[in-house]
């Protein structure tokens, strides 16, 4: 099972790394493009707060968000604010996706997210993390792929091969780092097998849709097209 516990250790270290780094950010560093296309870094920032929120309503066994209108008009209200208010705003969030993980649970339970997707309650903190560590790449501050812990980054490709495992539009994939490790996914595509190879943190930037996968060895084919997350 998933050891939730050792999970909100490592997301309060990646939570306080983000804190750090945003707590640099002015009014103007806020209202510039971040690396997702059409979103500022306060959209991003936005996005993150609301996000914590959402979680700790599944933890409840609440509705994640209202409707995804709710969720996009929220983030939208919020991209905007000043650099202060934003990041006090995310700091406080992040506390209470805490406290509702402190909260009497079977951790074993299913919990239902966004799109009607179903997973366990223990890996919520998980998800969360992944939120924080990819989305803090995403700023574009300084921070990168390269530099998320190794054990972070192999378990969000175990994350992305199982979710892009049987997809019909992907053929038989093999991935593997440059040290040895390897995980397979597609398989509902016609075609294949192709072997995808180079670093996890190249192999998990074209998986999560963040590179394109030129730094990457491709053999028995080209490189598939991933749909979007």
């Amino acid at each position: 099972m998933t050891d939730h516990a050792h999970d909100l250790a490592a997301l309060r270290e990646a939570t306080d790394r983000l804190l750090g780094a945003t707590g640099k950010l002015d009014d103007a560093a806020l209202s510039e493009p971040s690396r997702l296309p059409g979103w500022s870094r306060g959209h991003v920032i936005a996005h993150l707060s609301r996000n914590a929120d959402a979680l700790a309503n599944v933890l409840r066994g609440l509705p994640m968000y209202a409707d995804s209108e709710t969720r996009d008009r929220e983030i939208e209200r919020d991209a905007p604010r000043p650099a202060a208010e934003q990041l006090a705003d995310l700091a406080a969030s992040a506390d209470r996706f805490v406290a509702a993980a402190a909260e009497p649970g079977d951790w074993s339970r299913t919990v239902t997210l966004r799109r009607d997707v179903t997973d366990s309650a223990s890996r919520v903190p998980f998800r969360r993390r992944a939120e924080v560590e990819l989305h803090h790449v995403d700023l574009g501050v300084g921070y990168e792929l390269e530099d998320l812990p190794d054990e972070f980054t192999a378990r969000e490709i175990d994350f992305l091969v199982e979710r892009f495992a049987g997809n019909p539009e992907v053929v038989a994939t093999t991935l593997t780092d440059d040290t040895g490790r390897a995980w397979t996914t597609g398989g509902g595509a016609e075609g294949g097998p192709v072997g995808v190879r180079g670093t996890a943190p190249e192999l998990l930037g074209w998986l999560s849709g963040r590179r394109d996968g030129s730094a990457l060895t491709v053999e028995g084919g080209t490189l598939p097209a991933l749909p979007p997350l």
